[in-house]
């Protein structure tokens, strides 16, 4: 991941305090304070303290497709119901980006919308165009680097990782480590997406990926589109959504997914004692990495909890609950030099050679278009 540019002293200063309650940062405002519906960062709120006062009066936090075991947001909702006593509500665990920004849509105005919503950063710039966005600067908004967050700040990038594949050692003899090795014909219908790339942004992550292993780019994704047509061609390809249950079962063998999650499953697959060899590997030949993006509604239902639900996931705090679970922090590096990052739970995460690249903001959104037009023709059948 790219390192980020330094922060100000007086964000260094904050943000070194992990220990510290966040109302510790940021209590005087450079402003009159302004209705947390409106405030663009916590200083503009009225300072930390105004803004904690203000969700926990509101007592309760809207989110949507944010399941137990991805990145870590179990532990995450769990720390912050602990620390400001806000009840987290999560609508739709299982969800798609492409269903957290419906939600943002369906539910405007209503009670029951999401305040807040995690997407990839392609869905989070899709969602900020339609104005679906309210702009709003964390403590340490100036160390997310240029690339990793919108110009207008209404998303930020909050952690990411890189494609992977993982397999079930137990059920598969030799187990694939590159979007080659998936042509082979001992792989019949076990390699699956997590989700239709259509609306999940790991699977349109993982067609990507296979673009970039088959001779396209990032201003073309119609080679990963073609990959997955002729594993579905040969029987390799099976069109269900991959998760843990599907694994378990032994309907999804092979699953082309970020390392965090496949790592994550590997874990939990040991914990509960299952019948699981999960094994990962990320793919030299088709090498791509992204971040999820985090966003506040525009109109959100609960403002002050929202936002501070903003301040903690990118707090220390929330940074090393992420690493915990091997996703990569949008602040790892500015963490190592300060000193905040949990150094053992980083020594665990997979190496990876080279600096990753990321498509801009047009190629990407060229891609999406190339997908939605051409993957369910591809696959059908």
């Amino acid at each position: 991941m790219p390192a980020p540019r330094l922060r100000t002293a007086s964000v260094a200063a904050c943000l070194a305090l992990a220990a510290a309650p966040l109302g510790a940062c940021g209590d005087k405002p450079t402003a009159p304070p302004r209705a947390p519906a409106v405030a663009t960062s916590a200083a503009d709120a009225g300072g930390m303290a105004a803004l904690t006062t203000a969700a926990k009066k509101e007592g309760a936090l809207n989110t949507i497709a944010l399941p137990d075991n991805w990145a870590n947001y179990g532990a995450l909702i769990e720390g912050f119901e602990r620390k400001y006593g806000i009840k987290v509500t999560v609508e739709n665990p299982e969800g798609s980006s492409q269903d957290e920004i419906n939600a943002l849509k369906e539910h405007r105005g209503k009670g029951r919308a999401p305040d807040v919503v995690d997407v990839g950063d392609s869905f989070a710039d899709s969602a900020a165009r339609q104005g679906l966005l309210a702009p709003y600067e964390v403590a340490p908004y100036e160390d997310i680097p240029e690339d990793q967050k919108d110009p207008r700040a209404r998303w930020s990038n909050n952690y990411g990782g890189y494609i992977s594949i993982g397999c079930d050692a137990h059920r598969v003899k030799t187990c694939p480590a590159t979007f080659a090795d998936l042509r082979k014909p001992e792989y019949k219908g076990q390699v699956a997406l997590n989700g239709n790339p259509t609306n999940s942004g790991s699977a349109f992550a993982g067609v990507y990926a296979a673009a970039l292993a088959n001779g396209g780019s990032f201003d073309d994704i119609q080679p990963g589109i073609d990959f997955f047509a002729e594993l579905r061609e040969n029987g390799n390809f099976v069109p269900v959504e991959s998760t843990p249950a599907t694994i378990a079962k032994g309907q999804t063998p092979i699953s082309i997914d970020w390392d965090f999650l496949n790592l994550g499953y590997a874990d939990e697959f040991r914990e509960k004692g299952a019948n699981v060899d999960w094994r990962t590997a990320i793919p030299f030949d088709g090498s791509f990495a992204e971040y999820y993006a985090s966003g506040v509604n525009k109109d959100a239902p609960h403002p002050a909890a929202a936002r501070l639900w903003q301040e903690y996931v990118f707090s220390p705090e929330g940074q090393n609950l992420r690493l915990g679970a091997y996703a990569r922090p949008v602040l790892m590096d500015t963490m190592k030099k300060d000193g905040t990052l949990d150094k053992a739970a980083a020594e665990k995460l997979p190496t990876v050679e080279g600096t990753p690249t990321f498509p801009t903001e047009a190629q990407t959104e060229k891609a999406r278009r190339t997908v939605n037009r051409g993957w369910a023709k591809a696959v059908s059948g």
